[in-house]
């Protein structure tokens, strides 16, 4: 189950010749690849390309029409190894996955595929994770093109762009023989807009054609002396063809090229932002009309070098605009610069940051800094240019930071100071979190333990309130990342965490096989909730929902069984608090030789409310009748103590002022988005903590003996509630 249907949306897809596409820029590459005539389609779900495997998933009816082979891939390096179609058949593929740690995962398969080259079109779409609302490493797709010579286009962040893009692609990977990624920024998957669209195409060369007709040519295969003469002809044959296709179809853009005596040479992905600042500025207006010379590398990697002598001859300076560090950009346009003997002075990182994604405030007092040294503004211009206040940005070099403080300083915000960081945890009645209320509560009887943590949801468990977690190395990578930690001269074990979507991804293999195979004694707990509930809720084969097109059901304790792990458990409700801590406190006690594993099953509560709360407004709105289960907390016995939040860090609990005058300490309350997981109920039993908690039963459209009952039961609580109140009234002052 997704995290949300594109059904609506596909139909969009089916748009014909000269009609109008309006929509998202995700639907927008969807519609671009059946336009191109692919032939097969594989991915891996990551931010912020997830939606992409989504509506190829909703669009199957479609593609299927135009005999395009779709696949949700194992990993990322099972997507990418799929490319391999198109090493001796005029086939286009295209991959999907998020970088870089997708592009990191299928690293092998794409530097053996960029050495043997390909026949038809391979197209590699990443989903750029850098800078602001990334939730990786803070790395780019940039340095892996350059490392295996794979072409990398950056395109403008519109629709238009981004679909040329994607057919451009195709065309430049087969006339270079090399395979093309095409790197599509945060915002540029959520951007909307329209294009004209094409007519949807089949390959001309099918699947079954390939089957039926198979090819082989051994030079294409990555062993000596093949895999020596690959490099030779990326210098020789492949690198000067790419070149020759870029200028040949203009894939860079020039913008208002002779206007003024410097310039702007900017990645394509970097282009709105810029036009933006500029706006500000007053040197450009909101169609993109610029006073200021532009060169738009919509292709990031190779650079041209006559593009760039063009742009810079006449030109007293340019200011190169690349993210991230290295300055892979600069220092290549420096070379150039150098080698043709051309005087233009180059600025990058000198006004820019080094590292950190280029925002509008970032852009805008990097252009200022820039255009102020050539004369182009006043220092006070920009002030009564810009109507809007930009936050202030930290510059290079100290002259710069002065005048941006004086600039753009704004007054300290109050609320900065008043509330604190809100770290993110995890959703309300998540079944993650009473695994990790679980340990904590065992940590006060076996003391602390060292926790490999993984990718996931359960990644949140390193942050307040449970502070679990030592290292994370990678996705799937939970258990092989305490492998170093296996030793017999303690007692004390490491435990190790990884997400059902982890364990199918890499897990099994890296890490649970791996303890087997080195007889690890250490602990691996899987949580299974049904799906890769950290990328959408996509299905997994452990997932227990029916799925039309994938095999799912597949259970993850018989496939640990099956390589060789004795030692196994399986808890079927995380909620179960008194359970899982009697199972990790075996776990972590046995005197049984070999690797442990834990598997902790419970749905994922999100997916489950997607589900749940349809039926129930269905259900609701004819008549029928619905009974919704909900905690509480009784003010009067509640004690102040607040180990139930210290020890859940449910979102659904907070506090109110005691109603107790005699007592300062604030209670615990339950929130209205309790969806009645029960742990706090668990937990107050578990932690012998006080009996404050009850359950109530919110009943919709009750039956006829529910409204009879109710009047009574309502006027004996108020009795109750106004005996109450006269008796406290005696205490007040």
């Amino acid at each position: 189950m997704a995290e949300r249907s594109f059904v609506e949306e596909v139909k969009k897809l089916r748009l014909d010749q000269g009609e109008i596409f309006r929509g998202e820029g995700i639907l927008a590459v969807t519609k671009a690849l059946l336009e191109s005539g692919v032939a097969y389609v594989a991915g891996y779900q990551g931010a912020p390309i997830s939606h992409l495997m989504d509506v190829l998933l909703d669009a199957q009816d479609i593609l299927s029409e135009y005999g395009i082979r779709f696949e949700n891939s194992a990993s990322e390096a099972t997507a990418a190894a799929t490319l391999a179609a198109s090493v001796n058949y005029p086939l286009r593929g295209a991959i999907t996955f998020k970088s870089t740690a997708g592009t990191n995962v299928a690293s092998d398969a794409l530097a053996n595929l960029a050495s043997g080259g390909v026949v038809g079109g391979a197209l590699i779409i990443v989903g750029e994770d850098y800078g602001e609302g990334s939730s990786i490493m803070q790395e780019r797709s940039h340095a892996f093109a350059m490392k295996s010579q794979i072409w990398l286009l950056d395109p403008r962040p519109n629709l238009s762009s981004i679909v040329q893009a994607v057919k451009t692609g195709f065309e430049l990977s087969e006339a270079s023989n090399t395979p093309v990624m095409l790197q599509v920024r945060i915002r540029a998957c959520h951007v909307h807009g329209q294009f004209v669209c094409e007519k949807n195409r089949a390959s001309t060369f099918m699947i079954k054609d390939a089957l039926e007709n198979p090819a082989r040519d051994l030079s294409r295969i990555v062993l000596p002396p093949a895999s020596f003469l690959h490099e030779k002809e990326k210098i020789q044959d492949r690198w000067p063809a790419a070149v020759r296709f870029i200028q040949q179809h203009a894939l860079n853009e020039f913008f208002a090229e002779q206007a003024d005596d410097v310039g702007l040479a900017l990645q394509g992905g970097c282009y709105n932002t810029v036009i933006r600042a500029l706006n500000l500025l007053g040197l450009a207006d909101v169609f993109g009309n610029s006073q200021i010379p532009l060169y738009v590398m919509n292709v990031a990697y190779p650079l041209i070098d006559d593009e760039f002598e063009r742009f810079c001859r006449g030109k007293r300076g340019i200011l190169v605009l690349e993210e991230g560090q290295p300055n892979f950009v600069e220092q290549n346009v420096a070379n150039i610069l150098r080698q043709r003997e051309i005087a233009t002075r180059l600025h990058g990182k000198d006004l820019l940051p080094m590292a950190g994604e280029y925002n509008t405030a970032t852009v805008l007092a990097g252009l200022r800094a820039f255009l102020e040294r050539y004369g182009k503004i006043a220092a006070e211009s920009a002030v009564s240019a810009c109507q809007v206040r930009i936050p202030a940005v930290t510059l290079p070099s100290e002259e710069n930071k002065d005048q941006a403080r004086n600039i753009n300083a704004a007054p300290p915000d109050p609320l900065e100071e008043a509330v604190h960081a809100r770290p993110p945890g995890f959703c309300t009645g998540c079944p993650e979190r009473p695994i990790f209320t679980a340990m904590k509560l065992l940590e006060r009887e076996l003391g602390q333990h060292h926790v490999s943590a993984d990718i996931g949801c359960h990644l949140f468990a390193i942050l307040p309130p449970f502070n679990l977690g030592n290292t994370t190395m990678g996705y799937g990578l939970g258990a092989a990342s305490a492998a170093a930690l296996n030793t017999s001269l303690t007692n004390k074990r490491a435990i190790s965490v990884m997400g059902d979507g982890g364990f199918w991804h890499n897990g099994l293999t890296s890490g649970i096989a791996n303890s087997v195979f080195n007889r690890s004694d250490n602990l691996t707990i899987i949580v299974d909730n049904s799906y890769t509930s950290a990328t959408g809720g996509q299905d997994i084969p452990s997932s227990t929902a029916l799925n039309p097109h994938r095999s799912t059901g597949h259970d993850i304790e018989k496939a640990v069984k099956g390589v060789g792990v004795k030692w196994v458990r399986k808890i079927k409700r995380t909620y179960d608090l008194k359970a899982m801590i009697k199972t990790l406190r075996e776990a972590l006690t046995t005197g049984e030789p070999g690797p442990k594993v834990l598997v902790a099953q419970s749905e994922c509560m999100l997916n489950k409310q997607r589900r749940e709360k349809v039926k129930t407004k269905g259900a609701i709105a004819a008549g029928k009748r619905v009974v919704r289960e909900q905690f509480g907390v009784d003010p009067d016995t509640c004690t102040g103590d607040h180990s139930c939040i210290r020890l859940s860090g449910c979102p659904s609990l907070s506090i109110k002022p005691n109603p107790d005058p005699l007592r300062t300490d604030p209670v615990t309350t339950v929130l209205s988005s309790c969806v009645g997981c029960g742990l706090c109920g668990e937990l107050s039993h578990a932690a012998v903590l006080c009996p404050s908690f009850f359950k109530a039963r919110i009943i919709t459209n009750p039956n006829r003996w529910e409204r009879w009952l109710h009047p009574i039961r309502k006027r004996l609580i108020g009795y109750v509630q106004r005996r109450d109140a006269r008796r406290r009234q005696q205490y007040d002052f």
